[in-house]
């Protein structure tokens, strides 16, 4: 006779419990592989892990070096039998690798997971451990390229500001400085200078992704590209007659040193700087369309970058003033901009209307030279369509060929640029801005410069964006 089920309701429970803990175990094995795929690097590298301790115990921290070896950081025992952070090339990396004492900044603490692992083979580490001796870290190479780093510095000689140069089709950043800097290897004896609160130069200030600045003339390429979406196929018809100073009601705008421009079309508009036709052509935008745009270019947004940066801004709303609009519109106003924004929106002319991720880290090997990850470019998005940065192309290549970026003009090679002059304090001397990239057709660089109370962006920054083009371009 076949028994009854003493409490089918009970089993039923039992294997719901089962099914839970069965289910409960795949939901932990899953996040282990995600976590170990994605989020281990972060969690090592917070500045609050107390594991970091026991890494540096039993690992060397591993090199750093540029794309084609040079050592930019290194770990080096002195007399005393102490490890001491060395960088071979003092103060010229000193942002972009940054330092590894007082915290970690750059790449030091970018690339932290990395220097801290160690890839050596078994029978190595097996030796090591009986000789009483550390792991060799791994070596990080970056993306960044010697010559042009060191052109960019001196270049930008001792003046304040900020040079980038990044591949467009790629985001790899070849060069990064940023002035004025500090010699990472004397840190720990300059620190209260540098730290103080009384020093004005900001010496610890990453300008090139931290420092904010009033775009200029640069930003007429966003106002250019929202007047193209609202005036798609008669915007080269506008006309503008500049007598160097432009009248609306009780408010005034004028061209750089109140140069008469005289009739202008679109294209010289925008190649001669005419802040007059700007400010005119702004009045006939649609605010909510124009905010839009700037948000498209990644102003009021967070940017796809690894490094600490500062957020651009831009801000025009729907019943501002005829005075706001007049400013905004050529580049004034409470807009401003970070050098590498600039850079990354220029790139994504170059790049067709997409914009890659900017990156800085290329591989990672062992000791041995073994290869253990390499990084990939990654597409961020698109800015803006391929027919629109053509159309920016186009007036960009007319900025040089006949405007104010003749100092890259050249027979050897063509650029598409646009420079700025940009005002933020009454009494001093402008801002100078340049981005653009080389060759216009076919880009393979893009350069970014900003020089503090410089001047014309045309005289000023646009020379030594010149001394950058011409080196890559004679590869």
């Amino acid at each position: 006779m076949k028994k009854a089920d003493p409490n089918p309701k009970a089993n039923r429970n039992i294997m719901k419990l089962v099914y839970a803990v069965v289910a409960l175990f795949l939901g932990m094995m899953a996040y282990m592989g995600y976590f170990l795929q994605a989020e281990s690097e972060d969690v090592i590298n917070n500045a609050y892990n107390p594991r970091l301790d026991s890494f540096a115990d039993r690992v060397v921290r591993g090199e750093i070096l540029a794309s084609d070896g040079t050592v930019l950081a290194v770990t080096q025992v002195d007399s005393d039998g102490n490890e001491v952070r060395v960088y071979p090339f003092g103060s010229l990396y000193d942002h972009v690798v940054g330092y590894s004492s007082r915290g970690k900044t750059g790449i030091e603490s970018l690339a932290n997971f990395y220097l801290l692992s160690s890839h050596v083979n078994l029978a190595e580490q097996i030796v090591n451990q009986l000789k009483g001796v550390k792991n060799p870290g791994d070596h990080v190479y970056t993306t960044l390229d010697p010559q042009l780093q060191q052109a960019a510095s001196d270049a930008l000689g001792d003046r304040r500001g900020a040079v980038i140069a990044m591949e467009p089709d790629t985001g790899k950043i070849l060069a990064m400085v940023s002035k004025p800097g500090y010699d990472p290897n004397t840190l720990e004896a300059d620190w209260e200078a540098l730290a103080s609160g009384d020093s004005q130069e900001g010496r610890l200030l990453n300008r090139a992704f931290q420092g904010l600045y009033p775009p200029g003339s640069t930003f007429k390429i966003v106002t250019a590209l929202e007047y193209m979406r609202e005036h798609p196929e008669d915007y080269k018809n506008y006309q503008f007659d500049c007598d160097g100073v432009y009248e609306n009601g009780e408010y005034q705008i004028r061209c750089y040193h109140s140069t008469a421009h005289g009739s202008q079309d679109f294209l010289h508009s925008f190649a001669n700087s005419c802040n007059g036709a700007f400010a005119n052509l702004g009045l006939s935008l649609d605010l909510d369309g124009f905010a839009r745009t700037a948000k498209g270019v990644l102003f009021n947004r967070d940017l796809p970058l690894s490094l600490p940066y500062s957020r651009s801004s831009f801000v025009l709303e729907q019943g501002a003033g005829t005075w706001e609009i007049l400013q905004t519109s050529m580049g004034q106003g409470a807009t401003q901009i970070t050098p590498i924004h600039n850079a990354m929106i220029t790139a994504a002319i170059a790049n067709g209307g997409t914009l890659m991720k900017p990156y800085l880290l290329d591989r990672v090997e062992n000791g041995a030279g073994e290869e253990i990850k390499k990084f990939l470019p990654e597409a961020y998005g698109e800015l803006m369509t391929a027919g629109e940065a053509a159309n920016l192309t186009e007036l960009m290549r007319a900025v040089v060929t006949e405007g104010t970026g003749s100092a890259v003009r050249t027979d050897a090679y063509t650029v598409a640029a646009k420079t700025g002059s940009a005002e933020f304090e009454t009494g001093k001397e402008t801002h100078a801005w340049f981005t653009g990239f080389a060759p216009a057709e076919n880009p393979g660089i893009v350069v970014t410069v900003l020089v503090e109370e410089a001047g014309s962006g045309g005289s000023v920054a646009a020379p030594i964006a010149r001394t950058l083009f011409d080196i890559y371009m004679s590869r």
